[in-house]
């Protein structure tokens, strides 16, 4: 009996040993990918000196191109929105642009990721911006993205007035 209870635990300690050495090397795999993120972020940056991006506390980059003279978005409302993203490297990946099918989503539905839904909060409806989002907020893949973003019309939230 006494056996047989060190091989169970002489296996399950074995078998924690491998599960925390793949950890340990995926954790570096991940911080690997997180730095060659940034630097694809900042070479963009770098590339593109007359953008003037600003570095939010969430880690997303933001810009306006033509600030709106409509109600600022809040977090309720539901926007219509026309976008066109981008990875760094200038290659299209989605678009809505020249469609009549805007985005219409509220701004606190899971159906827009965190870095979109934020971008928007710091437009006023009729704004141009862009954002650089990184993988953090948005698809986890290491891959940051460029969206051009209008921000057609907010339809204000329960109970909201216009700002």
């Amino acid at each position: 009996m006494i056996l047989r209870n060190k091989n169970i635990g002489l296996a399950l300690l074995t078998g924690f040993s491998l599960i925390m050495c793949v950890s340990c090397n995926l954790s570096n795999d991940w911080e690997k990918w997180e730095k060659e993120e940034e630097a694809a972020i900042q070479q963009y940056l770098s590339a593109h000196p007359k953008d003037t991006f600003e570095l939010k506390p969430s880690g997303l980059y933001y810009m306006d191109v033509v600030v709106g003279t409509g109600k600022l978005a809040e977090t309720n409302d539901t926007s219509y929105v026309f976008y066109t993203g981008y990875y760094l490297n200038g290659t299209k990946f989605a678009s809505n642009y020249n469609t009549d099918d805007t985005i219409i989503c509220p701004l606190n539905s899971d159906y827009l990721f965190a870095g979109f839904k934020e971008a928007l909060t710091y437009m006023r409806a009729g704004g141009q911006a862009k954002a650089i989002i990184p993988s953090d907020l948005a698809c986890y893949d290491y891959i940051p993205r460029l969206y051009d973003i209008y921000l057609v019309k907010l339809v204000p939230g329960p109970g909201k007035g216009t700002k």
